[in-house]
């Protein structure tokens, strides 16, 4: 977990609302700076948002569950091809 005294300078807002959680990404680094991102995840999908300057419209990504965790396991790995498997659960 991101402490916020050593991470002060990352900026986001998390939301509860009545369906999803939204997570609000905003970018306030070195210029040039990027659109906020925009994350709402939902039980059955997670979507991203984020302007598109050039053409004043929202661009949207939709991720399964599955890639959600997927593209947070590719996170910490290196270069390479990779396939997860789910163990068994242990209890059954």
């Amino acid at each position: 977990m991101l402490s916020p005294a050593l991470h002060s300078g990352y900026m986001f807002s998390i939301e509860h609302e009545f369906d999803s959680t939204v997570i609000t990404l905003v970018d306030e680094g070195e210029k040039p700076l990027q659109e906020d991102v925009v994350i709402n995840s939902f039980a059955e999908c997670v979507t991203l948002e984020q302007l598109d300057p050039r053409t004043d419209q929202i661009q949207r990504i939709t991720l399964s569950p599955e890639q959600v965790r997927d593209l947070a396991a590719a996170l910490d790995l290196p270069e390479g091809v990779y396939q997860i498997h789910e163990k068994p659960d242990q209890d059954a």
